[in-house]
């Protein structure tokens, strides 16, 4: 279950690398923007603002954020985005911070580029931080003493879940396409107590809080702190660098 409220927390700095990714589409005038995994809807509405004649699709796979964005305005739909197809109409579609939770994803990327008209530009990006020690301590808890039952089955992504620009280059150059693939690392200063573990509490950490008992989850996130908080300490002025490796592509379909 996701939490829109959690994930809003921190929009100004979970939106610059979407307003990164969408700043490199070049299409002047699309029929169709399609917004796959719009979460609450507040970027979404960015794409309505920036190409007003077009048609904005948006989904999402989880009931608590489509009923968010369409508390926003957006008319989001409950859609896993394995059951998508583009429309004959598709001329842009955006994915932000959505296909790392999908391991088929490749696949997906292939058949969604061959179903799309000629001109149509798909732009990418996934966090590129699964090695990161906030994501390695996150599995080896997870993995240890009384978690390690509990927890077998939780979705806790591992490095592999995403690769690297080059790979995504390399997979849309084969498909015909012109791409640029880039990764950028942005050092986010977070504020407050266990910070690490708040931003992370509304993504990573999901998994974990799904397959828990309330007394069970705050127990969990009382043993993470301590570790979170050794990796990246606080500032004396109560801030907390957190270094986040995003990887991006955009491509444009032959």
């Amino acid at each position: 279950m996701w939490d829109p409220g959690k994930y809003l927390d921190y929009a100004d700095l979970r939106g610059r690398p979407f307003h990164d990714l969408v700043a490199r589409i070049g299409h002047p005038s699309p029929r169709r923007v399609v917004d796959l995994g719009c979460g609450p809807g507040n970027l979404t509405r960015t794409l309505a603002l920036r190409w007003p004649g077009a048609v904005v699709e948006a989904s999402d796979n989880s009931p608590e954020m489509v009923a968010a964005a369409r508390e926003a305005g957006i008319d989001a739909q409950l859609v896993d985005v394995r059951d998508w197809s583009p429309r004959e109409d598709t001329d842009v579609v955006v994915t932000n911070a959505v296909l790392q939770w999908v391991p088929e994803h490749r696949a997906l990327l292939r058949k969604w580029v061959a179903a799309l008209p000629s001109g149509a530009w798909f732009a990418m990006q996934v966090p590129g931080n699964l090695n990161a020690p906030s994501h390695v301590l996150l599995r080896q808890l997870a993995a240890s003493g009384e978690w390690a039952e509990r927890l077998r089955g939780a979705n806790l992504r591992d490095a592999d879940a995403v690769d690297d620009p080059i790979d995504y280059a390399n997979l849309f150059a084969e498909l015909g396409c012109r791409v640029d693939a880039w990764e950028t690392t942005y050092a986010q200063r977070l504020t407050g107590p266990d910070a690490v573990l708040e931003w992370i509490t509304g993504t990573a950490l999901r998994p974990v809080k799904a397959a828990l008992g309330d007394a069970e989850w705050t127990r969990f996130r009382a043993q993470l702190a301590p570790m979170l908080d050794e990796v990246y300490p606080p500032r004396p002025d109560g801030t907390t660098w957190f270094p986040f490796r995003r990887v991006f592509a955009v491509a444009k379909t032959p």
